[in-house]
């Protein structure tokens, strides 16, 4: 089927996309109700034992359907590092599971990631399904394989590639976010309209969703260990993840994404890479979904310099995804007076 979002059907079928890796393909599915499919993915893996390891409340967190564990966790950066991997590890084992079984995580990106490294390390690696219950997580976090969590030096700099055996992303999770959480799943949306997935805006969000995941999956198949093309996933992020260190994730990830974004267009002009109509729709697309274009008060910017020099895709010099003539591309060893330039017309 490869990797474009099918119409639901009259009588309510979920949208499918599959990410086409050969062997290690999977289905990703999104819906009303789709975390109930849960207990027909675990016997497709063959798992006679699952841990659910869930940052939602338990009437949102659905049986497996075979013996299983609940493990709560929470959501959020602060707890996205090794101690918390190691203790998902102590009570995969502690419950007995084996490398034929499975874990699930129920939660949003933070919870995705960490449960997902947890699972390629445990019995150096076992099935993980995804159930992402937050918008941020559905459009991005729980696709893809990639796994990681922080250290005080920078975000993501532990992880590795475990791609899922399954994604439920349930529309219905959705109708629980806070405000906040909305716009942090816009972040990535935004991001999208500039690698790929076209014009979202005004479109429903379940399509928005589809769209983003059915770019994802094309982007994972041709690049899954990010040697070249799936750079552009990283759209806005070297400054987006500059921003979350230093207001020590006052800032969430979508909202620091779409800052970045709009830097990304400022310096992409800056450089000459694009010119001022483009750079202007960067600017229209993230204030769209109503998200914070400028910088937050009292950033530092020779800490965010810094902090973008420690990114995990810096092996020349500053870094960054950029818009051009032929579209996004990493450009490498940008001038650090360009960088400034773009920061101070933030």
């Amino acid at each position: 089927m490869g990797a474009e979002p099918e119409s639901p059907t009259p009588e309510g079928e979920p949208v499918r996309i599959d990410v086409p890796l050969g062997e290690r393909a999977y289905p990703v599915l999104i819906g009303p109700g789709v975390r109930h499919r849960l207990p027909v993915e675990v016997a497709r893996v063959g798992a006679r034992r699952v841990v659910v390891v869930s940052a939602r409340p338990a009437e949102w967190t659905p049986d497996p359907g075979v013996p299983h564990r609940v493990v709560p966790a929470r959501d959020g950066e602060h707890d996205k590092n090794l101690s918390t991997v190691e203790q998902l590890c102590r009570a995969f084992a502690e419950f007995g599971l084996t490398r034929s079984d499975a874990v699930v995580s129920c939660g949003g990106g933070t919870t995705t990631d960490v449960v997902g490294l947890a699972a390629g390390l445990y019995h150096r690696g076992i099935a993980v399904i995804h159930l992402p219950t937050s918008l941020l997580a559905q459009v991005d976090a729980s696709v893809g394989g990639k796994t990681a969590v922080n250290l005080p030096q920078g975000k993501n700099l532990v992880g590795m590639y475990w791609q899922p055996r399954a994604v439920l992303c349930d529309t219905a999770h959705l109708d629980t976010l806070p405000r906040r959480e909305w716009r942090n799943g816009y972040g990535e949306i935004a991001r999208a309209h500039f690698i790929g997935a076209g014009e979202l805006r005004g479109r429903p969000v379940a399509e928005q969703i589809a769209a983003c995941v059915a770019l994802k999956a094309r982007v994972v198949a041709a690049d899954e260990r990010d040697t070249g093309l799936r750079h552009i996933l990283n759209y806005g992020h070297t400054l987006g993840h500059a921003l979350e260190r230093a207001t020590d994730f006052r800032l969430r990830h979508g909202e620091a994404v779409g800052v970045g974004t709009v830097f990304a267009g400022r310096l992409a002009g800056v450089l000459g890479r694009i010119p001022d109509g483009r750079v202007a729709e960067h600017h229209d697309v993230v204030a769209h979904y109503g998200l914070d274009t400028a910088l937050p008060d009292g950033v530092d910017h020779d800490e965010l310099v810094t902090l973008m020099r420690r990114d995990k895709k810096a092996v020349a010099g500053l870094s960054f995804v950029l818009d051009g003539p032929t579209g996004p591309e990493l450009v490498a060893e940008v001038p650090e007076t360009a960088v400034r330039a773009a920061l101070a017309g933030m």
